[in-house]
């Protein structure tokens, strides 16, 4: 209702700020260079170029309703030529008995240069010329509403079109997000049944992790970013439900750079990744292993590095869940190209995510 009122307003604004013009420059011509009374100069020109407004808005409507910016130029063109001269006539015929009809009074030209013979037409020949003068008045009005229009339609095509790849986006986004959930819920669901039957007191612990994790889930379900110190925290509470079932077998290190807590991240991004190391790495390694999370912050990007040790076998088994796929098309869909999430596996025995998100400083 806004964009549409905005629009009226400034329809209104350029109409009168166009004719207005026009019966400026004419009053001056008539007053200045011709000699002819201000007062009634005013008064015809008020009448003239008001119902010239009116005439120009009438045909407006009618262009909009029957869909002229639709048609090709060759269908256009004759239309719009033929609009300027129907309204042109009544227009020519009321100013042929105005003072100002003497703007466009050919006498002078006729008495110089024409023979005797044709001066009798002059009258005709006026009447034509005030015919052609206000159809080049219309011609040109609706040339500047034509491109008005266009460009207008052009922008608003744009928007569409920007919206329509946002509202794409969004459900690629939650596409992936509901790919993603129950994927670390079976994971986690898995961690508290393992401790069931062995210790009780720690199931009700890991319990407590998971249902921790459960509201973040929650919380964050219709966000897609959250602040890195709050996945840091969902990251902590799931090592530590990871840690009941792995013990001795699971450490992690944190290497997290001051400053950095505030940055604005992909939700369940980290996680997704530290999940993916315990699944393709400790889990498969008998003595387990030490994993490392680094975070930092250097010139407009946040730099983030998983490094989880991996047994020595077809490098592909490591990338093969849904988990970092997801991961990447979310940085793809949320930062474009400059954002990236790259698996390492160069190392036999390592392997390293590392993250680069781009980020004003």
């Amino acid at each position: 209702m806004n964009a549409q009122a905005n629009s009226r307003r400034a329809y209104w604004l350029c109409q009168c700020a166009g004719w207005g013009f026009y019966t400026a420059a004419r009053w001056y011509a008539a007053v200045t260079l011709v000699h002819l009374p201000w007062a009634r100069v005013t008064v015809e020109l008020l009448l003239l170029d008001g119902t010239a407004l009116v005439l120009s808005h009438w045909l407006r409507a009618f262009v909009g309703r029957h869909r002229w910016n639709r048609l090709g130029m060759r269908r256009m063109v004759p239309r719009a030529l033929a609009a300027s001269v129907v309204l042109a006539v009544p227009l020519a015929v009321i100013t042929l008995w105005t003072s100002v009809s003497a703007l466009q009074d050919p006498g002078p030209l006729f008495d110089a240069f024409a023979p005797a013979f044709l001066a009798r037409f002059s009258e005709p020949i006026l009447l034509a010329l005030h015919i052609i003068n206000w159809a080049i008045v219309f011609a040109l009005w609706l040339t500047i509403y034509f491109i008005v229009t266009s460009q207008r339609q052009r922008r608003l095509a744009e928007l569409h079109e920007s919206e329509l790849a946002r509202a794409l986006q969004l459900a690629q986004l939650r596409v992936l997000k509901t790919q993603l959930n129950p994927h670390f819920l079976f994971n986690s669901l898995n961690t508290v049944r393992s401790l069931i039957a062995d210790d009780p007191a720690r199931a009700q612990r890991a319990v407590t992790h998971l249902a921790n994790t459960l509201r973040y889930t929650l919380s964050t379900g219709h966000d897609e970013l959250v602040s890195l110190a709050q996945e840091l925290d969902i990251v902590r509470e799931y090592l530590a439900l990871e840690t009941m079932r792995f013990e001795e077998r699971l450490s992690v290190e944190f290497n997290v750079a001051p400053g950095t807590g505030n940055v604005r991240i992909p939700v369940m991004l980290l996680q997704t990744v530290v999940e993916n190391a315990i699944k393709h790495g400790i889990a498969e390694l008998p003595e387990g292993g030490t994993i490392m999370i680094s975070v930092r912050r250097a010139d407009g990007v946040l730099s983030m590095q998983v490094e989880n040790p991996r047994p020595q076998r077809a490098a592909s088994v490591a990338g093969d869940g849904i988990g970092l796929r997801n991961a990447d098309e979310r940085l793809r869909l949320l930062f474009g190209s400059d954002a990236s999430l790259d698996l390492d596996l160069s190392s036999p025995s390592l392997a390293t995510v590392r993250i680069r998100i781009p980020h004003p400083t």
